[in-house]
């Protein structure tokens, strides 16, 4: 594993983090099925192996990063030597002590090599250090690589919202209680 360091993003990082490859590939998603009977409606989340990888192409834009990066409430990057290979949006959200992590990208050559793991720690620490609560993680149905690393570092299904993004996709939200 290469040594990450974590630091708040500074406008130089920009234009090279709005750079970096924000798709991935899935062989799975959580697929939503919504039942309404009298009255009722139930939601219901199931894993569905795809039968072939798929690109899922990142909710937002990141050549906005630029203008979004002002309103962040906080927003780390990760380094590999002198390179930025990654970052973390936070957003604090009203008087409910939560945080939202609405963006986390890893440069496609450095995923699975800690690098998400060490900006959610970064980001967790932050929230508490701030004495909030409850960190809530978004992502997209599609996504599963995120949804297996939300539920391997104890972050638990809370919520989704049908047509959250742009391109009418599901948004989940996966949550944590902070100490």
């Amino acid at each position: 594993m290469s040594d990450i360091q974590i630091r708040p993003t500074v406008a130089n990082d920009l234009s090279r983090l709005m750079g970096i490859d924000h798709s991935i590939s899935s062989e799975s998603v959580w697929q939503l099925e919504l039942r309404r009977e009298t009255g009722q409606v139930t939601a219901a989340f199931r894993e569905v192996r795809l039968p072939r990888s798929i690109t899922i192409v990142y909710p937002y834009n990141p050549f906005a990063l630029a203008d979004d990066w002002a309103r962040k409430s906080m927003m780390y990057t990760a380094l590999i030597g002198q390179e930025p290979v990654g970052y973390i949006g936070l957003f604090e959200r009203g008087t409910a002590s939560l945080i939202y992590i609405t963006d986390l990208a890893v440069n496609v050559a450095h995923r699975r090599q800690g690098v998400a793991n060490t900006l959610l720690q970064a980001a967790q620490d932050w929230a508490a250090g701030r004495s909030h609560r409850r960190i809530i993680l978004e992502m997209q149905s599609k996504n599963f690589p995120a949804i297996r690393l939300a539920q391997k570092l104890g972050y638990e299904f809370c919520g989704y919202n049908d047509h959250y993004y742009l391109n009418q996709d599901v948004a989940l939200f996966f949550g944590k209680a902070l100490k």
